[in-house]
């Protein structure tokens, strides 16, 4: 069985599943992971919301990815956290789930609720876990969001 995730990226980034190792909400600076969510909807509101809803233009990939899931993956959900865990200031507490699960090397995947829509999940890929050759780059595409969300955004967060 397989899991397919998706992940929205800078062109530069889209041709190989490259981690930088910046820390994120569910890792320490460091630790080389992939972000992607389970559906590109989600993958969109994610980026939306990092990149303050602008700069989406020509510039930006979908990357479709498939991930093999024979072997355990590690889940987090709302319960498992801390009530504030969505809070930007908490991104501590999310961390150390995270490096929890990434030193010692539990899964290649960790799902985890997505603090933009926390009844729908992303998952963070371990580049250090035995089975990650195994994670293969299916596709890239053009992201081509509707140009009204932008210019809603930008109205917004002008106030």
């Amino acid at each position: 069985m397989l899991v397919s995730v998706y992940r929205i990226v800078h062109k530069k980034y889209s041709q190989t599943l490259f981690a930088s190792g910046l820390p994120g909400r569910w890792n320490s600076k460091g630790n080389k992971v992939l972000y992607c969510a389970e559906w590109i909807s989600l993958a969109f509101l994610e980026n939306m919301i990092r990149r303050k809803g602008v700069g989406f233009n020509d510039d930006f990939k979908i990357m479709f990815i498939e991930v093999p899931s024979n072997r355990k993956i590690t889940f987090i959900n709302n319960g498992d956290l801390d009530k504030d865990w969505r809070n930007f200031d908490n991104y501590t507490k999310c961390q150390l789930v995270g490096d929890k699960w990434y030193n010692e090397n539990m899964s290649l995947l960790l799902k985890v609720p997505s603090a933009v829509l926390p009844e729908a999940f992303n998952y963070v890929i371990n580049t250090e876990y035995k089975d990650y050759k195994k994670v293969k780059l299916l596709e890239v595409t053009d992201l081509i969001p509707d140009e009204r969300i932008e210019e809603i955004l930008k109205k917004y967060s002008k106030k």
